[in-house]
């Protein structure tokens, strides 16, 4: 079965993603169906299916509705681009493509699948602590800066919510170096944003910039240890109970 499913993968990277140069697509958003790239990015697809799989042609029926479905998908993704956000159906697009690979690997090489496991106390604890480090922290964050305010902050200077998805990122980053005990790595993390910073810490009135800059991140850095610490107590708990 992982087998199966990693040829597929990479016959779906190799097709969408090393094999479809710029100009290609900019074609096909353009042209659409009378686009030869569309019939080319199929005919990459089709290729790195049959290279991959070794020209097994037990799976010939396989391959053509996945290149079959891939087209579909894509065809129709073209349409809705005027209607919906591009991003969007990216992530719709790529997500019914793994579906149908999915769907093929499943059919190949029968598995029952136990869901079970996303009940289990280990991934619960793994899913609170997401929720935490990213819109929790971010709420609380907001609560305790919405003290300040700076009067040269203004909206247009920076990208659209910017602060508040790099401060999700950094507290993951940290919450993931905790587990794996790379505390080194969090340093290197604070180090690499205070050189970002530097920029906006060394403009003129910069105190309470610097201030409100520094407080904001401690605040960040220090929840994610916090929640890092506290998972990390728990699965020890976890286990050692289990073990019992």
């Amino acid at each position: 079965m992982m087998d199966l499913s990693i040829k597929l993968l990479i016959a779906h990277v190799l097709g969408d993603f090393v094999f479809q140069p710029g100009h290609w697509v900019e074609s096909k958003n353009t042209r659409g169906l009378k686009s030869p790239y569309f019939y080319l990015h199929g005919g990459v697809h089709l290729l790195s299916l049959l290279v991959l799989l070794n020209f097994d042609l037990t799976y010939w029926k396989s391959i053509l509705v996945i290149v079959f479905t891939h087209l579909l998908i894509d065809w129709v993704k073209l349409k809705l681009e005027s209607r919906y956000p591009a991003r969007l159906l990216f992530g719709l697009d790529q997500l019914l493509h793994l579906g149908i690979l999915g769907g093929v690997v499943f059919i190949h090489k029968p598995t029952e699948v136990d869901f079970r496991f996303m009940y289990s106390t280990e991934v619960l604890v793994a899913v609170l602590a997401l929720l935490l480090l990213t819109s929790v922290s971010s709420v609380l964050i907001r609560t305790v800066m919405s003290k300040w305010k700076l009067e040269e902050d203004k909206s247009e200077d920076s990208l659209e919510n910017a602060g508040k998805y790099i401060g999700m990122l950094e507290r993951l980053f940290v919450f993931g170096f905790i587990l794996i005990n790379q505390w080194s790595a969090i340093g290197l993390l604070i180090a690499a944003k205070s050189v970002f910073r530097f920029g906006d810490l060394s403009r003129a009135k910069d105190r309470k910039l610097t201030e409100y800059i520094l407080i904001g991140t401690l605040i960040s850095f220090g929840l994610a240890i916090l929640i890092g610490y506290s998972v990390q107590y728990l699965y020890d708990y976890l286990w050692t109970y289990q073990d019992q």
